[in-house]
């Protein structure tokens, strides 16, 4: 029969397991000891005692910088629930009770997501939980989210994510349809429909080549044997909104950023192009704050139903 567990460690263990998850998260033992506020031997000796308490080794270490092993990962998946719901403790015990009042919520999500998804659900939380403090954080595209997203420093993020990894867990809200736009005075303005045929002799206004928008450009103008040819790469519907306007060229956009005040001629390209679904993007295992939980439940609701 295995010996119990010393009372030490036992009383301890919330201390060495939240050591131990910053410590994966941050890759560091320095860093982690910054982030909950103790010295770098201390925040050791608690990893320490605990691949002592379960007889493996949670890190490679290499120099400075430490790294999970397969035992680390499995740990990492267990412990990262507990440590954040002990964290949060109080706002959810509060939650429970609807009590609700304080707290904050941090939200990734692209500049378009940001000002054609959110503002609704957002007005509507803000009404209902005035003291809740809301940050939101503008992200150049899927990685950026993601890279917060895993690194702790967001809740969830809100935006489109055509390819799911394993550790992620993604909840589709709305669907938008792929548009052309050309300025008012253009020569396919006058059109009443659009082929790419039509559009492959102009200059087309972009996101970056490592964004999804372009690869999805260039693989539908090469599954029909067509070319296209891109001028000026810009970040950001809006952006780019401003500058189709300005006669600098033509664009393949998402109609989420298309309120109809624009001084633009729009296409429907759904014959050539996918549909475009945004949803809430979370980290699986990731320990879901009160306020995110509603937050999340305005937008489901609000979004309910709608194509």
């Amino acid at each position: 029969m295995a010996s119990p567990t010393p009372v030490y460690y036992r009383q301890n263990r919330l201390k060495q397991l939240r050591a131990f998850c910053h410590a994966a998260h941050t890759g560091s033992v320095s860093e982690a000891a910054e982030k909950i506020f103790l010295s770098q031997p201390t925040v050791s000796l608690q990893i320490q005692a605990l691949e002592r308490e379960l007889d493996t080794v949670l890190f490679e270490r290499r120099g400075p910088k430490i790294r999970l092993t397969p035992q680390g990962e499995i740990l990492l998946k267990l412990a990262l629930p507990l440590v954040e719901g002990m964290d949060k403790l109080h706002e959810t015990f509060a939650a429970q009770q609807g009590l609700l009042e304080s707290g904050e919520l941090n939200i990734a999500a692209g500049e378009s997501t940001i000002l054609n998804v959110i503002p609704e659900p957002l007005k509507r939380f803000s009404h209902r939980y005035p003291k809740i403090v809301v940050r939101l954080q503008n992200v150049t595209g899927g990685r950026d989210g993601l890279s917060r997203l895993r690194a702790d420093e967001v809740d969830f993020a809100v935006g489109a994510m055509p390819d799911i990894p394993e550790d992620i867990i993604y909840k589709p809200l709305v669907t938008y349809s792929p548009a052309l736009i050309v300025p008012l005075n253009h020569p396919l303005a006058e059109k009443g429909s659009v082929t790419l045929e039509d559009v492959s002799p102009y200059e087309l206004i972009l996101p970056s080549p490592n964004l999804t928008t372009w690869r999805m450009v260039d693989l539908v103008f090469r599954q029909h044997e067509l070319t296209f040819r891109s001028n000026l790469e810009a970040g950001g519907w809006e952006v780019i909104k401003r500058y189709v306007e300005m006669g600098m060229g033509i664009s393949i956009v998402t109609d989420l950023c298309l309120r109809g005040d624009e001084k633009l001629v729009r296409f429907p390209l759904d014959k050539y192009f996918p549909r475009r679904t945004y949803g809430v993007v979370l980290r699986r295992g990731k320990y879901l704050s009160p306020q995110a939980r509603k937050f999340i439940d305005i937008m489901e609701d609000h979004y309910a139903g709608k194509e």
